[in-house]
């Protein structure tokens, strides 16, 4: 029998890596050209190097990096943090006075009880508040998380959760009490609609569609806390913004800018609530705080009367 001609080129071996023999090596390092594998695959201005070869050269990120891995991959612990403590917290409304001394309330806030703009977002009024707000943050956040990674992902969260109580302070009468993560939520939306890659529209991914449904929601029903929900979704858009100034990517000093640049947002609008709450109390009667019988979440009557017995105190 003939062999065919010409004969066939033969097939070369598949490479491993250098320093991890078990692992296959899809290029070689631009330096040393020895075998390397994703994880030892460092970004040079030129192809890739291997970690013998780093010593003297700029700063760099490996390939696991610019793949999800490192700070942008991983286990999303924070947000795994982030539910286990709404859950703890509706637990203890049910056996302390959590929720009358954690909701926001211009009336308390303008008396320097600050801590209730950010308290106020880890406490929720019903099963089902809190069973909607956790399924959304569990979507939502996971996937949010493992695309900024931690550090982005909390500024993010933190920054809407302070907006959505900054716009609760100016659209609800000053008695008015307000709890909940939706305004959180509602910010990770709006960063999600803003960071929407460029030739894909937002309302593929269905972010879009989901923060028009909540929207609906939210100017529809009575007893929803409509300044809390736009807050956050303000400050979420912001915080989306200033990511895409800074970039996406996986750099560390990127990263731990724009971390910085949300962290100094945040404290902004947490010092601004004292002042806004001042104000908002100022342009309310006590008559007309009195008349308030629509709070953004059902409370005890007894508490919500306190509420209002201590804010015409307040004001007066």
């Amino acid at each position: 029998m003939s062999a065919p001609w010409p004969p066939p080129p033969p097939v070369a071996p598949a490479l491993a890596c250098y320093r991890h023999p078990k692992l296959p090596a899809p290029v070689t390092c631009t330096r040393c050209d020895r075998p390397i594998c994703t994880d030892c695959m460092v970004s040079a201005p030129v192809g890739w190097q291997c970690p013998g070869c780093l010593k003297g050269a700029p700063a760099v990120r490996r390939m696991r990096d610019v793949q999800g891995g490192g700070l942008a991959g991983g286990t999303p612990y924070a947000t795994y943090a982030l539910l286990a403590s709404c859950v703890a917290l509706y637990v203890g409304q049910q056996v302390s006075n959590l929720t009358e001394r954690g909701v926001v309330v211009a009336t308390m806030v303008s008396q320097g009880e600050l801590w209730r703009v950010v308290t106020s977002g880890f406490l929720h009024g019903s099963p089902i508040h809190l069973l909607f707000n956790m399924l959304i943050l569990y979507q939502l956040g996971t996937a949010v998380e493992g695309r900024l990674g931690r550090a982005r992902y909390l500024g993010v969260y933190f920054l809407s959760l302070v907006g959505g109580s900054i716009g609760a302070l100016l659209l609800q009468p000053p008695a008015t009490a307000s709890l909940g993560a939706s305004g959180a939520v509602f910010g990770l939306m709006g960063a999600v609609v803003v960071l929407s890659k460029r030739g894909r529209s937002p309302v593929e991914s269905g972010v879009a569609g989901l923060l028009v449904v909540n929207l609906f929601i939210t100017f529809l029903f009575p007893g929803i806390s409509i300044g809390g929900h736009l807050g956050g979704l303000a400050a979420g858009v912001l915080a989306g913004l200033v990511i895409r100034a800074f970039g996406e990517g996986a750099d560390q000093r990127r990263v731990v800018l724009t971390a910085v640049v949300l962290v100094v947002l945040t404290v902004g609008l947490f010092a601004a609530s004292a002042p806004v709450a001042r104000w908002r109390c100022s342009t309310q009667s006590s008559s007309a705080l009195s008349r308030d019988r629509n709070p953004a979440r059902p409370f005890d009557p007894e508490v919500l009367q306190a509420f209002r017995d201590r804010a015409e105190q307040l004001c007066e």
